[in-house]
């Protein structure tokens, strides 16, 4: 008979995969999808707009989808849906190199692909329990997949060309959706519908968080949507671009692993603050410099400007989130981060793009996490008051 130490680590497991899986995914996705449509010879604007569109839905459906999920308590079902038709979405790009619909598909594709991470966190916190700190140690495995991935899929368009990546994210993809029946079925005892709290999401540390948060993400769109193509026209070739992308991905892990570590020690506050003034001095060096060395330098600070700015702020909305709104708070943080944060980064960076040199985006870049580090800072000395798990 399965104990039920046996049963949470089966079910650690399981995420562990899931994670690898979303993340192998991302590895081919982040670094090169946009990198794919400027060999299309799309402009820098245009390359903004598809990026921009994706991230709109995560504004949007993250918040309806984990609404519904609290709401009639089936998280799984809208889990496996999403994936599913998230995948049938993205066959369609294999048809096409036209602007208008690879926008049309990347709409369709944003709206259901946009929860799935959000969820993932869900049915994390959920199997952690009281354990949430050692978050970083399912994560990991995302990470872990993401730098074999990265690296393994630059090599392939060396020897090949870009026309590569639509297959395989869509094979990761169809990987990751027939695996997604892993996750096992919630147990409630009254499966009714349930009220939903969203009272919490207009709270003052709520709204201050929100809006520095949604900052910091700002500030990362001139990485996520440009920095390949910065280093290409840098002359750095497929190999060089995806080991950097690999690096950042390496240095988040030692975050992961050590999570419950640092926030046994450091506030959440704190660890918050000090990834976004670590974010700006990040975005300074790509500005000044275009040497190999620094580059690579700059991409290990990735361990804080993501890893822990990504963990402090998920434990963040766990901890002042009630028990019934668990999966709307994951969605509002994905949304207003991820979601509009990395909208308005990709449209003014893919604006900027046309109009500057990549160093001076990444100058506009360092100021905007400076800001939101100050305004943090300034709330939490005013508050003095600490949130610790």
């Amino acid at each position: 008979m399965e104990t039920e130490k046996s049963r949470k680590e089966t079910l650690k497991l399981i995420m562990q995969s899931q994670y690898f899986l979303y993340f192998g995914v991302l590895g081919i996705f982040l670094p090169y999808f946009n990198l794919y449509c400027y060999h299309l010879g799309f402009t820098g604007y245009q390359i903004g707009i598809l990026s921009a569109v994706r991230t709109v839905a995560t504004i949007i459906f993250p918040f309806v989808w984990g609404y519904i999920a609290d709401k009639y308590q089936n998280r799984r079902s809208i889990f496996i849906l999403c994936n599913f038709l998230s995948t049938l979405a993205w066959t369609f790009f294999l048809y096409t190199s036209d602007f208008t619909i690879m926008l049309i598909i990347s709409i369709i594709y944003g709206i259901f692909y946009s929860p799935i991470i959000s969820f993932l966190e869900t049915f994390s916190m959920e199997i952690l329990g009281k354990g949430k700190k050692k978050y970083g140690k399912i994560r990991v495995w995302g990470s872990l997949n993401f730098i074999f991935i990265v690296v393994l899929t630059g090599k392939i368009i060396d020897l090949y060309n870009t026309d590569i990546i639509i297959p395989l994210i869509l094979s990761g993809s169809l990987i990751q959706s027939f695996i997604s029946f892993k996750i096992p079925k919630a147990t409630v005892k009254n499966r009714e519908i349930s009220l939903v709290d969203t009272k919490f999401l207009v709270k003052k540390n709520v709204l201050v968080f929100m809006f520095c948060a949604f900052l910091m993400l700002v500030s990362h769109g001139a990485y996520y949507g440009f920095f390949s193509i910065y280093l290409e026209k840098l002359n750095f070739g497929k190999t060089f671009i995806g080991i950097s992308w690999a690096i950042a991905s390496a240095a988040e892990i030692i975050v992961m692993i050590k999570s419950d570590i640092i926030f046994k020690r450091f506030s959440i506050q704190n660890v918050l603050i000090f990834s976004f003034f670590t974010a700006a001095i990040r975005w300074l060096i790509l500005y000044f410099t275009k040497s190999p060395a620094l580059i690579i330098f700059s991409q290990l600070l990735h361990a804080i400007t993501y890893a822990a700015f990504h963990i402090a702020s998920l434990l963040y909305m766990d901890k002042i989130s009630p028990k019934k709104s668990k999966t709307l708070a994951q969605a509002a943080n994905n949304a207003i981060t991820y979601g509009l944060g990395m909208t308005i980064g990709f449209l003014f960076n893919g604006f900027l793009y046309e109009k500057t040199t990549c160093s001076v985006m990444f100058l506009i870049s360092s100021i905007t996490a400076l800001s939101a580090g100050i305004i943090l800072l300034s709330y939490h000395v005013f508050k003095n008051k600490e949130i610790r798990l």
